[in-house]
């Protein structure tokens, strides 16, 4: 696995990148407040399956561009993804979102479906909307970037609280306290409290024909997206795959990512044969 930095759309970015080369591109977009190295456990193990992988940083995230600047809507980082594919040369590529980065790819996938060989969201936000309660309190959550507050988070990631460590608390604390991240968190509070539910995808996604191949991904103990989110997207999607990961909650490439790298090319291998 390397990294390098880039420049999509004009916006600086840094990518997480393994593979041999070809045409078989696999696309992995975090969720907000995180960042491209929440896939450091999956990146390799699916490059070695034959994949040329890549994980970005979303602009306001990790050491991606903060600050005033970006669109931090989430059609502004549909847009971002969709000129990634252009800077790797990528006609076509399987989208894998989890979270915000679910929405983002599923957004993908309704304006420019004839991009994306098959979808993969992962304990999605976006498929069905959040009502005007949760969109309040989300705002002052998303802008909160006290220490206090990224522990917390990160124990709505995970199942196994053990492993948030001292390390990965003080890490997050200090990139999610960078420059320019308190004006990119502000502005994600926003759009997530003023207009995210005028972006649903989920009737959209259902609606598109044709439409690539979809699996959805949660955690059984999941408490940030309830499972019952995912089983609604299930049975709005006609066609879709639900998988349900154990001893799991927000972040199943994380905490389990033996089984979750297992399912996803599981999964590849059906919906996208060599």
């Amino acid at each position: 696995m390397i990294q390098y930095p880039a420049a999509v759309n004009g916006v600086g970015t840094r990518v997480l990148a393994a593979g041999s080369g070809g045409d078989r591109h696999l696309v992995l977009v975090h969720g907000v407040g995180a960042r491209c190295d929440r896939w450091n456990r999956n990146v390799d193990v699916l490059a070695a399956a034959g994949w040329n992988v890549h994980a970005i940083d979303l602009p306001g995230h990790g050491l991606a561009q903060k600050g005033d600047g970006p669109d931090y809507s989430v059609p502004g980082y549909a847009r971002f993804v969709d000129g990634f594919l252009d800077l790797i040369g990528a006609d076509n590529a399987v989208l894998v979102g989890t979270s915000l980065g679910g929405h983002t790819v599923a957004t993908v996938t309704c304006e420019r479906p004839e991009r994306v060989q098959a979808l993969v969201l992962v304990g999605s936000i976006g498929l069905i909307p959040w009502g005007a309660e949760r969109r309040a309190a989300t705002r002052g959550r998303l802008r909160d970037t006290s220490r206090s507050s990224i522990d917390n988070k990160l124990r709505l990631l995970v199942h196994d609280e053990s492993l948030v460590t001292d390390a990965w608390l003080r890490e997050e604390f200090l990139i999610n306290n960078s420059p320019g991240a308190a004006e990119s968190f502000a502005a994600i509070a926003d759009y997530v409290a003023d207009h995210i539910d005028d972006d649903v995808v989920g009737p959209r996604l259902a609606a598109l024909q044709p439409r690539p191949p979809v699996l959805l991904i949660w955690g059984a103990q999941e408490t940030a997206v309830p499972l019952e989110t995912g089983e609604a997207a299930h049975r709005l999607i006609a066609g879709s795959e639900l998988a349900v990961i154990d001893s799991a909650s927000h972040a199943p490439y994380f905490e389990q990512p033996e089984e979750f790298n297992r399912v996803l090319l599981e999964f590849l291998d059906r919906a996208v044969p060599d």
